[in-house]
């Protein structure tokens, strides 16, 4: 089963083609990594590879309570305790970089920094904030062509750091609404300049993201994650032209010889099902200029992941949910275990519980 072959991802070698999904936890008080997180990533080292939750490149990122940081000397020292537990249990860990820009509350960032977006445009819906509960979102500020500038050197610096505090690799988070799918989708981005108007504009910040970032840390310890079609955080979906638009972004992306391009399909937790068509298209433009593995993500279970890897969909698969209550998720799939569901109540609280208490398979 090749689910559970090795595997090289650019300069990192894996031990199976199990991706643990970056998912937002809320337990990085101040923050900061701890203790706590890595005994949660430590627990899930089994993983070929494992992708953390959101960290921000920038204060101005900060949008939910409780996320991680990588712009300050301090979180980069704090995350190394993560890095350590992973890799003392034989593990890869990549950073996943998430600027949230418009998802958020001003009451969720420390004084002085601020929502900003490519548009004055707010998310519909209300925000979980640990001093006031639920609020509205925040409306952003539009940026200006030299905040855009220093975001992008944020980014740069955030990867050197990832790399200072033991990180194998970073993943930049181009999905799920935050800024960088901001400026990818027309329903967020409406400006008039280098950054918006057509597609190739939109992909501009993309682009230069990761070039940045390349150039900071070198391609083989580079991933993105996009979600073409997705509408979580009030993003468009099917729009005109996004088939061509995400098309030439994956191939500009794989010009740059990225390590992996990961995709994600929320067809499971009741999004829309991406275009099948289009997102065979995204993935050979990528491999075809010189990008490294696909990954896919979005409900998957063994069988289909085998089935993918079988016939070529993808290089990697990645679990999200099922690894929140399977710490030892490889040796369940590897042994036919039954998987133990979550609590979804505990998903974005603090503390151990329903975090770090999940037993392994007798």
């Amino acid at each position: 089963m090749q689910l559970f072959s090795s595997f090289q991802l650019g300069a990192t070698a894996l031990k199976n083609r199990i991706v643990m999904s970056p998912m937002t936890r809320n337990r990085a008080l101040g923050n900061l990594a701890n203790d706590l997180m890595a005994e949660y990533y430590g627990q899930r080292a089994s993983a070929g590879l494992i992708v953390t939750e959101g960290t921000s490149p920038s204060p101005h990122g900060l949008g939910y309570a409780r996320i991680p940081g990588l712009y300050a000397p301090e979180q980069t020292a704090a995350w190394k305790q993560v890095t350590r537990a992973v890799h003392m249990r034989g593990g890869k860990i990549f950073v996943q970089l998430m600027h949230t820009g418009r998802v958020g509350s001003p009451l969720n960032l420390s004084p002085g920094a601020e929502l900003l977006a490519p548009s004055a445009l707010a998310v519909l819906g209300r925000i979980w904030t640990d001093s006031q509960g639920e609020q509205p979102y925040g409306t952003p500020r539009a940026m200006t062509a030299a905040e855009i500038q220093r975001t992008i050197n944020e980014y740069a610096e955030a990867a050197k750091n990832a790399i200072a505090a033991g990180f194998d690799g970073v993943e930049i988070h181009g999905a799920n609404g935050y800024l960088v799918n901001q400026f990818l989708d027309p329903g967020a981005n409406q400006r008039h300049d280098l950054y918006g108007d057509d597609s190739t504009n939109r992909n501009r910040f993309a682009l230069e993201v990761a070039v940045a970032v390349t150039t900071a840390i070198g391609a083989a310890r580079v991933g993105i994650r996009l979600s073409p079609y997705g509408v979580f955080n009030d993003m468009s979906g099917d729009y005109a032209g996004i088939a061509g638009q995400y098309t030439s972004l994956a191939a500009a992306l794989g010009q740059l010889q990225l390590t992996y391009l990961h995709l994600v399909d929320h067809s499971s937790m009741g999004a829309p099902k991406p275009n099948a068509t289009t997102v065979q298209a995204i993935c050979q433009a990528f491999r075809a200029a010189g990008g490294g593995a696909v990954v896919l993500s979005g409900g998957y279970d063994q069988d289909r992941a085998e089935t993918d890897l079988s016939r070529g969909a993808a290089d990697l698969i990645a679990f999200g949910r099922p690894f929140i209550a399977n710490p030892d998720l490889v040796a369940r799939l590897q042994n036919n275990l039954s998987l133990a569901v979550p609590d979804s109540t505990t998903f974005y609280s603090a503390g151990p519980t329903g975090y770090t208490d999940y037993p392994t398979s007798p």
